[in-house]
């Protein structure tokens, strides 16, 4: 399979670092490679809207999935099984789930019983297992090539994916077991044409809206972030609605606020960072003029995912090449952020990030260093703090902690 320009921007010069997961039977553990963070501000800090703080019954270890590249030179051999103690942040590995191929991006249906995962190839596909007994439910096409995100619409019976290399976004339904079902739609972004530098479309991201009313695609290729309209009966999308970037900034990534009018943009190719207003009534995004993500040129950067805590006062973007998570205050009801400073991340290629559910914990899947590295989340300034040692895990694109 060839490599797509996300793909080889992630492993161009990557280390290769060690399976620190063991598969159920057999053990894998080898060394992290990685080298430090590079200059941040501050230390002591919250995936889109995670819930709220649950009780005491979540104190004990915590599952915690590892996506990875099963092809690339160092890679894993499938997702990486972990836990992690919430009031350390200590990850301890657990195990391999095999049967993957590529799983680049993973997420969790809202039951908390099935996971889902890409597999980031030309014949791209989206594969459902079961926690309880790590069973594959079933596997089925997107459609396109290179998936790189999926999520499940708020009502569990959709999956949603976005092809990167074939600038496409897919519905699969979701059966009562959890496993998909033959795609029920695959639209291409056919327009407009795209922006410099790009040879075609490049859907990047697929995400539900906080009223559950409107589907958004964020696709780098055209400097566009798409809404749809899911037919929650026949699983199809009808397009209500695009906003575009300034030419040339490669939307990559978008969070929104927890109050729903406002979302947060991460444009990966210019390096900066917008602010959007959304309308929920008829799903348009406006979206405002880009600023600076902490990296501020001192080296190439591309920003890879911005996430904003729960209650809606702090925001904190991946910075690949600066290698560090810029910090952000929300002011203004959301529509405004104030960069507080940088912090690094221990590791090299910040390529996802995720909170735990509680908030407490910031997780980063450093790809080129191999590694995770989990920071302290100080919920009243927005501080981080690292909680010892980065985890090693093979090409780390993805941490998903339950």
């Amino acid at each position: 399979m060839g490599f797509s320009r996300r793909r080889f921007l992630g492993t161009l010069a990557a280390l290769p670092a060690a399976a620190a997961c063991s598969s159920s039977p057999e053990a894998e553990g080898e060394a992290p490679g990685g080298r430090p963070g590079t200059p941040g501000g501050d230390s002591r800090r919250p995936s889109p809207s995670p819930p709220p703080s649950p009780p005491q019954s979540r104190s004990g270890p915590r599952p915690l999935y590892l996506g990875t590249y099963t092809s690339a030179e160092g890679g894993g051999t499938g997702i990486g099984v972990a836990s992690y103690d919430p009031a350390t942040g200590r990850v301890s590995a657990a195990g391999t789930l095999t049967g993957v191929g590529d799983p680049s991006y993973l997420a969790v249906h809202p039951n908390g019983r099935v996971l889902y995962a890409v597999s980031e190839r030309a014949d791209g596909a989206v594969t459902a297992v079961r926690l309880a007994d790590r069973k594959i439910l079933g596997s089925r096409s997107t459609g396109g090539a290179g998936p790189c995100h999926l999520s499940v619409h708020p009502g569990g019976r959709w999956l949603l994916s976005a092809n990167y290399a074939s600038g496409s976004v897919a519905v699969h339904p979701i059966d009562a077991s959890g496993a998909p079902g033959e795609r029920t739609d695959l639209v291409t972004h056919s327009s407009p044409a795209p922006g410099p530098g790009q040879d075609g479309p490049h859907a990047h991201q697929i995400l539900t809206s906080p009223d559950g009313r409107h589907v958004l695609a964020v696709d780098l290729g055209t400097d566009t972030v798409y809404t749809y309209r899911l037919d929650e009966r026949k699983g199809t999308l009808s397009k209500v609605a695009r906003a575009r970037t300034r030419p040339g900034a490669g939307p990559r990534h978008l969070t929104f606020h927890p109050g729903g009018r406002y979302a947060y943009l991460a444009n990966e190719v210019d390096d900066t960072v917008s602010v959007c207003s959304y309308d929920p009534d008829s799903g348009r995004l406006d979206i405002g003029e880009g600023q600076s993500t902490g990296a501020n040129g001192d080296v190439t950067n591309h920003p890879a995912q911005i996430l904003v805590t729960a209650d809606g006062g702090h925001a904190f973007l991946a910075n690949r090449g600066h290698d560090s998570l810029a910090r952000y205050a929300v002011e203004d009801d959301g529509a405004r952020l104030r960069l507080l400073g940088t912090v690094p991340v221990a590791g090299h290629f910040p390529r996802q990030i995720a909170f735990s559910p509680d908030g407490r914990l910031l997780f980063t899947a450093n790809q080129r260093s191999g590694t995770v590295s989990v920071f302290h989340v100080d919920r009243a300034s927005g501080g981080l703090r690292l909680a010892g040692e980065p985890f090693a895990s093979p090409v780390a694109v993805c941490a998903l902690p339950l």
